[in-house]
């Protein structure tokens, strides 16, 4: 999305543009709210004072536990219990041992106060989250952040989100962020509309906005100081504009883009339990990244095909360790069972050593270092637990392997390896498991591309990850502000890579899936559908709209635009390209953004 405003208009009106979060379209006065962080300050303590510190510190750990679980009940009570499961993270946060330690430990031999402590501590973990390249763990910084926020409320006995209390009447809601148990308790016939500066559509204050059908906008750069309180403002949450003092003319417009997006959205329902299939019969699937198990009741009613991509890193983000072999599998059955009789794409732990794993050292450039299958195999013993408990779960349903960063044919074969000395132990204690199993890697390192034709014979499946495979190929962090325009998909060197891994599929009997952003973004569709690849995964916010694009496509219309891709010399020609395409096969995706 390019973030950016428009020239004001004669009339005053401005167009400012961020990530469409939650759709639906509102018009409404704004009440910006300014919520500056506790400010903490450092107090030298006598050492006698450690044990009353200490003490504070597990007071205000109870409290913000009843908060949390207070909210959770009533989460639990107006949207259900999987909604309610948002602030399982919350919780175990409060529990986690290590964190606990940490603090303790700064009280005891530091004797500092326990605020200072304790922001120090908790600071740590959310800068390690927010500089993490995969979006879903970045989103979790937000989980953390406000954690550590209700904890210092309550060891300085400060009321949280007091902006928000003094609403009087109904309006749209601007701020730098908004905390996911601030979002769940919004009064609903106060607050129509929000739109924040942080933020991405997988932020847990984003999903919250999507179930509570509040039109929110996130990602909207410096939305705080470009605001201002009494302004009156149009939000069109579904292609993330903002309208400042919209004119007569332009609430005309939108009122009619609600109306038509009320029955395309019943368009959209009504092809939820039909085919991903183009106009001339080329079959895909189109399946769903999911993080954790109750995100499959969500793809499933979004019409997803199964699941392209279960995460498994969020099993150590809530306990701040691998949990045991039988934690994993019931965690990856319920997943499976949801999903039946779909299969499930299971990718081994995927996670950045220098970041995430206690104890390990900094490193100057962590994307280029130790993580996702290079930490699995390192670390044999808990690879064979997760891939036992993975093949456990293949027994209730169709399961699938993936192993992430593969850039060697060693690291697959090794991989394989243990996967191998798994299956032969189970079947020696008699553990019942899918012989059957396909196992797959993930194509994000360009090397990986360019020998995926040694790679075929020893996987079922490719994955490509185009987000990665992109920033590895460019050399650019598209987390950097700088470069991150620099960071288009539809580079040529990237579309090459992904024409040889389709060729090296094709070759070798194997699939090829993508998993990226690209795979469900309307415009670049076609291309990849045109490249050859077999299957989508993508969220389950745009599952909805890929398939009614798919739906309308001519599978030869793409092929033939791969082929004129393949031979452009710009990255602004190829997405000209697919774009063009995507317009003529569903201009009623791009008529209203």
């Amino acid at each position: 999305m390019n973030h950016s405003s428009d020239p004001a208009s004669p009339s005053g009106e401005r167009v400012l543009r961020g990530i469409p979060a939650a759709g639906g379209v509102i018009h409404a006065r704004v009440m910006v709210v300014r919520q500056a962080a506790p400010e903490v300050v450092r107090h030298s303590l006598p050492a006698g004072d450690a044990d009353g510190e200490i003490k504070r510190f597990q007071n205000a750990l109870v409290e913000t536990r009843q908060q949390i679980q207070e909210i959770q009940q009533r989460v639990s009570e107006a949207m259900g219990a999987e909604e309610a499961g948002i602030f399982d993270a919350h919780l175990l946060t409060l529990e986690d041992p290590t964190l606990i330690q940490q603090v303790v430990r700064r009280l005891t031999t530091d004797h500092v106060n326990a605020e200072w402590a304790f922001h120090e501590v908790i600071g740590q973990y959310v800068t390690a989250l927010q500089v993490v390249e995969d979006e879903y763990l970045r989103e979790r910084a937000a989980d953390i952040r406000d954690i550590g926020h209700r904890v210092l409320n309550n060891l300085m006995g400060l009321a949280a989100e007091q902006g928000l209390a003094r609403l009087s009447q109904p309006s749209i809601i601007v701020a730098h962020d908004l905390a996911p148990s601030t979002t769940a308790m919004l009064d609903r016939t106060k607050v129509l509309g929000f739109v924040t500066e942080a933020g991405g559509v997988t932020s847990h204050t984003a999903i919250m906005a999507r179930k509570l059908r509040i039109p929110a906008i996130v990602g909207l750069p410096e939305a705080t100081r470009r605001l201002h309180s009494g302004e009156y403002a149009l939000i069109d949450g579904h292609g993330g504009s903002l309208i400042v003092n919209p004119t007569d003319a332009t609430l005309f417009q939108y009122g009619q883009i609600r109306e038509r997006r009320a029955a395309f959205d019943q368009r959209l329902s009504d092809l939820r339990d039909q085919p991903a299939v183009t106009m001339d019969g080329r079959r895909l699937v189109l399946a769903a990244n999911i993080d954790e198990p109750g995100d499959v009741a969500e793809a499933r009613r979004a019409g997803a095909e199964g699941i392209g991509l279960f995460r498994t890193e969020y099993l150590f983000l809530k306990v701040g360790e691998l949990p045991d072999e039988d934690a994993q599998t019931a965690a990856y059955k319920a997943a499976v069972e949801a999903a039946a009789p779909e299969a499930v794409v299971i990718r081994t732990l995927d996670l950045g050593g220098d970041k995430l794993l206690p104890g390990a050292l900094p490193e100057a450039n962590p994307f280029l270092g130790w993580r996702a299958i290079r930490i699995s195999l390192a670390h044999r013993d808990w690879f064979a637990v997760q891939l036992r408990s993975i093949l456990r779960a293949s027994a209730h349903g169709k399961v699938r392997l993936m192993y992430p960063m593969i850039s060697s044919l060693e690291e697959l074969l090794d991989a394989n390896a243990v996967l191998e000395e798994c299956r032969s132990a189970l079947r020696t204690e008699g553990i019942p498991f899918d012989p059957e199993l396909e196992v797959g890697m993930m194509i994000e390192v360009p090397g990986a591309a360019l020998i995926a034709s040694q790679f075929a014979p020893h996987v079922d499946f490719f994955s490509l990850g185009t987000n990665d495979l992109t920033q590895y190929t460019l050399a650019v962090d598209r987390m950097n502000e700088r470069v991150a325009t620099l960071h288009r998909v539809a580079h040529p060197g990237v579309l090459q890579l992904i024409h040889l891994t389709v060729l090296a599929a094709r070759a070798h009997g194997c699939s090829v899936s993508a998993c990226g952003e690209a795979a469900g973004d309307p415009a670049f569709i076609p291309l990849l559908v045109g490249l050859g690849v077999d299957e989508l995964s993508a969220t389950a916010a745009v599952i909805p709209e890929a398939k009614f694009l798919l739906r309308r496509l001519k599978y030869q219309e793409a092929v033939e635009l791969a082929q004129a891709a393949l031979k452009a010399g710009t990255a602004s020609e190829v997405e000209r390209l697919s774009r063009n395409v995507a317009e003529q096969a569903a201009p009623e995706l791009f008529s209203d953004r």
